[in-house]
C-alpha cells in the first residue's frame, strides 16, 4: 500500500469518528478539518460552514459549503468553498471535467447571490440566504473572487490560482486541495508545491540580479530591485500565500496597510526606493538566466517573502485608486528585494532565522515565530513527558501529543514499524493529539475570548500568540506542569462540547464551533464573579467530565446558542455575528441557573494556587535530591578537573571555588544541599565555557 493509500484510509477514518461523535455529516467534519490547514496555509483568511444546493435558472445545479469569511475583513477577497468528500475504497481520481461542474456550481450560486428575486425565494434563516445576502451586501468592496475545491479525490490536472473570468470586472480565480495536496500539507507542512513564480511568462520579464554570495556561502543569495507593479500584479494572484507563515501572523497582528507607505507610493512614487527598506524573501529553487546585460531571475519556485509583508501588502493595496488621491504610479515604483535560496530540507530552520533577523520597517519579534518560542518548546517537552492519569474506564496511562511543528505527529507515526506504531497509538491516541490552533482555542475560550475564536484558527492563534509573549516577557513560571495539566482539562472539556452539543434537543445545526467556544467562555465568566474557578485539577485527575460540570456547560451552550442565531435586528448572519464583541457583551448578561451539583467540582483562587506551591515543592525536593547524587556520584577526581580548569580560566568566584574544593574531597567529605547547588550551578558556567570532564557520562550530561 502507498503512502498516499495508507493516508486516504486514516483520513477517512478520522472524518467519519469526528462526524460521529460530533452527529454531524461527513461534509462538514471534512470541512471543519480542511478550514483550519487552508487558515494556516494562508489560501484562506477563515473559514466558516454554510451549506447551500439547488437549482438555478434551466434547472443549472448550484452548490456552496463554506466561505472564507467577510471580504470587508479579507483584502477585498471573497472565497467560496466546496466540499468534494467521498467514503470510498480506492483513491478516486478527479478529472478535468468533474473539476470544471464542481466550479460551475459555485459560479452558478455567486451569480444568482446577486440577483434579488433570487434571495427573496430563500428562507432568511437559511445558510444559502445569509451567504447571499453577506455576498450582495459586500459586493462593492470585493475585488477579487476565489473559488476553492477541496476534496478527498486525487487530481490529474494543475488547479491552483488559475484565472477562470470575471465578473463585474472583478478578477475569478479557482484552486484545489486535493488528497495529495492535503496529505503533503499534514504530513510535512509544504503547502506550495505548486507556487511557481515566472516572471517572463507571467509578470511582465525578467529580473535583473546580482549574485551576492561566494562559492562556499552556506546560502546562494541575490540582490534585486522590483518593479512596484510586478510586485503588485505576484501578489494580486498569490494573495497571502506570497507571505511566509510568520510574516503572515505578524501582519494579521498589525492590522490595516502603512499609510505611510501608501502615501509615498501615490505623492512620491519615485522616492520609493530611496525610503523603503525592500523585502527579503526566500525560494527553493531560481532559474538564472545569462544575459548580454548580466544575470536575469526567470523564475523562482515556492518564493516567500518573509520580510517586507506591509511593504508589499501597501503595493498591492495601491493598485486600486481612493478618492481624491492620484493614482499610485506602481511602474515607477522599485523595491530593493534581497533573495535567498534555501533548500527544502534546511527550510524549517533557517526560514524562521531569516525572518527573525532581517532588517526592516517593522522587525518581526521573535513572539511572532511561533514555533520556535520557548514557551512551544517547553509545551512539547512537557506532552512528550507527562503522564496522564489512567481514568475512568482505561487500563493504562498516556500522553497527550502536542505538534508544536507542523507533521510531527504522523512524523512520529510512520517512521516506527508496524509493532512500535501500535505501541504509539496506545501511548498517545488520536483523540489526544492537538496542535497550535486547538491550543489557542482551548485558551481563548476560557479566557473570555470567544468572539476572538469565532474569528478563525489563524487570527485567533494570532491574538493567543501575543498574550503568551506578552506573559512569557513578564515571567515564564506561570507555564509550569500545573499550568499543562490544567489546559489539558480545558482540551477535554472543549472536545467533550463538541460531542454532546450537536446531541441536544435545541441544536438546530450549524454554529457548532461557535457554540462550543460560547458555552466555555460564559461558564468560566459566570463561576469567575462568584470568586470562583472549575476544579480543572480534578478533571485532569479524572481524565473525564463529571455530569455536574457537563450540565453546568450545556446550560452555558443553551443559552449561547440563543444569542448567536438571535441577532440584532439588521444583522443577517449569525456567522458574523459571533464574530463581534457585541454578542460576548449578550451572552455574558444571560442568566442561567446552574445545578446545585456544581459547587462540589469549584475550588478558590487560594486552593489553586496551593496546588501550584505543592507540586513546585515537591519538584523542588527531587530536584535536591537528584542534585545531591549527581554531586556524590561523580566522585571528588571529577571535581577536582573542574577546580583547576575554572582557576586556570578565571571563571569561579571565591565561593565557588571553596564548594568545588570541598566536592573535590569526596567521599571523605560530603557537601550540604546547599553547596551541592552551587557545585551544579558552577558546573554549568563551566560547560558553557567549553569545560569537559574526563569521566561525564550520559546520565550527567541529562541532569546538567
Amino acid at each position: 500500500m502507498s503512502e498516499l493509500e495508507e493516508f486516504h484510509r486514516e483520513l477517512i477514518a478520522d472524518i467519519q469518528g469526528e462526524a460521529d461523535v460530533g452527529g454531524i455529516y461527513t461534509t462538514e467534519a471534512f470541512f471543519e478539518r480542511m478550514g483550519d490547514i487552508l487558515t494556516e496555509a494562508g489560501e484562506l483568511d477563515g473559514a466558516d460552514y454554510t451549506y447551500f444546493e439547488g437549482a438555478g435558472q434551466n434547472g443549472v445545479a448550484m452548490q456552496v459549503d463554506g466561505y472564507g469569511g467577510d471580504p470587508r475583513d479579507a483584502q477585498g477577497i471573497l472565497s467560496l468553498i466546496l466540499c468534494d468528500f467521498q467514503v470510498t475504497e480506492e483513491v478516486r481520481r478527479l478529472q478535468s471535467e468533474h473539476l470544471k461542474s464542481r466550479f460551475n456550481r459555485m459560479s452558478v450560486f455567486l451569480r444568482h447571490a446577486l440577483r434579488e428575486d433570487f434571495r427573496e425565494k430563500l428562507e432568511e434563516t437559511s445558510s444559502g440566504f445569509m451567504l447571499a445576502d453577506l455576498i450582495a451586501t459586500t459586493w462593492p468592496n470585493i475585488t477579487k473572487i476565489k473559488l476553492v475545491l477541496i476534496t478527498n479525490a486525487e487530481k490529474r490536472v494543475k488547479a491552483d490560482g488559475l484565472p477562470a473570468g470575471s465578473i463585474d470586472d472583478k478578477l475569478i480565480t479557482y484552486s484545489v486541495w486535493d488528497l495529495a495536496r492535503i496529505e503533503k500539507f499534514i504530513r510535512s507542512g509544504q503547502t506550495r508545491e505548486e507556487l511557481v513564480i515566472d516572471f517572463e511568462k507571467d509578470f511582465g520579464g525578467g529580473i535583473p540580479v546580482l549574485r551576492a554570495s561566494m562559492g562556499d556561502a552556506a546560502l546562494e543569495s541575490y540582490v534585486a530591485v522590483i518593479r512596484g507593479s510586478q510586485l503588485g500584479d505576484i501578489y494580486e494572484k498569490w494573495g497571502t500565500r506570497l507571505l511566509e507563515a510568520n510574516v503572515r501572523s505578524f501582519l494579521q497582528a498589525r492590522g490595516k496597510v502603512n499609510q505611510g507607505i501608501r502615501n509615498t507610493l501615490e505623492d512620491q512614487p519615485e522616492m520609493f526606493f530611496a525610503y523603503n527598506n525592500g523585502i527579503t524573501a526566500t525560494a527553493d529553487a531560481v532559474d538564472i538566466r545569462q544575459t548580454e546585460n548580466g544575470p536575469l531571475l526567470v523564475s523562482a519556485d515556492n518564493l516567500q517573502v518573509v520580510n517586507g509583508g506591509q511593504t508589499t501588502a501597501s503595493i498591492h493595496s495601491a493598485r486600486k485608486q481612493r478618492p481624491k488621491k492620484p493614482k499610485a504610479r506602481l511602474e515607477e515604483v522599485y523595491v530593493q528585494m534581497k533573495l535567498n535560496v534555501v533548500p527544502s530540507d534546511t527550510a524549517d530552520e533557517v526560514i524562521p532565522n531569516i525572518s527573525l533577523y532581517a532588517n526592516s520597517q517593522n522587525k518581526v519579534s521573535d513572539a511572532d515565530l511561533a514555533s520556535n518560542h520557548p514557551f512551544q518548546m517547553r509545551l512539547q517537552e512537557f506532552s512528550r513527558r507527562i503522564l496522564a492519569p489512567k481514568g475512568y474506564g482505561k487500563y493504562q496511562e498516556t500522553r497527550w501529543f502536542y505538534e508544536r511543528a507542523r507533521g510531527q505527529y504522523p512524523d512520529e507515526r510512520t517512521r516506527r514499524t508496524d509493532a512500535e506504531r501500535k505501541k504509539f497509538d496506545l501511548e498517545y491516541p488520536r483523540s489526544q493529539y492537538f496542535n497550535k490552533t486547538d491550543l489557542a482555542k482551548f485558551e481563548n475560550s476560557w479566557a473570555g475570548l470567544p468572539h476572538v475564536v469565532s474569528q478563525g484558527a489563524q487570527k485567533n492563534f494570532v491574538a493567543f500568540q501575543k498574550e503568551v509573549a506578552s506573559e512569557w516577557k513578564k515571567s515564564d513560571k506561570r507555564f509550569d506542569e500545573t499550568w499543562f495539566k490544567r489546559m489539558i482539562a480545558k482540551a477535554m472539556i472543549f472536545r467533550h462540547l463538541e460531542k454532546t452539543v450537536p446531541q441536544q434537543p435545541w441544536y438546530q445545526g450549524g454554529y457548532r464551533a461557535k457554540i462550543v467556544t460560547y458555552s466555555m467562555a460564559k461558564l468560566a465568566h459566570d463561576i469567575n464573579k462568584i470568586k470562583k474557578f472549575v476544579d480543572l485539577d480534578k478533571v485532569w485527575r479524572l481524565q473525564s467530565v463529571p455530569e455536574p460540570i457537563e450540565t453546568a456547560f450545556l446550560l452555558a451552550a443553551e443559552g449561547s446558542h440563543h444569542v448567536i442565531i438571535n441577532p440584532p435586528q439588521g444583522v443577517r448572519d449569525m456567522g458574523e455575528w459571533a464574530k463581534k464583541q457585541a454578542c460576548w457583551s449578550q451572552v455574558q448578561e444571560r442568566k442561567i441557573q446552574y445545578p446545585s451539583e456544581l459547587k462540589e467540582y469549584l475550588t478558590t483562587l487560594d486552593e489553586a494556587a496551593s496546588v501550584i506551591s505543592e507540586e513546585r515543592r515537591e519538584k523542588a525536593e527531587i530536584l535536591e535530591v537528584n542534585t545531591y547524587l549527581f554531586v556524590f556520584e561523580r566522585g571528588g577526581p571529577f571535581w577536582r578537573q573542574a577546580l583547576e580548569w575554572g582557576m586556570k580560566n578565571k571563571l569561579l568566584t571565591p565561593a565557588e571555588s571553596g564548594v568545588l574544593e570541598k566536592c573535590s574531597k569526596i567521599p571523605k567529605v560530603l557537601p550540604s544541599e546547599r553547596q551541592c547547588a552551587i557545585a551544579m550551578k558552577a558546573l554549568e558556567k563551566l560547560k558553557v565555557n567549553g569545560f569537559i570532564g574526563s569521566d561525564q557520562d550520559e546520565a550527567g550530561d541529562r541532569l546538567i
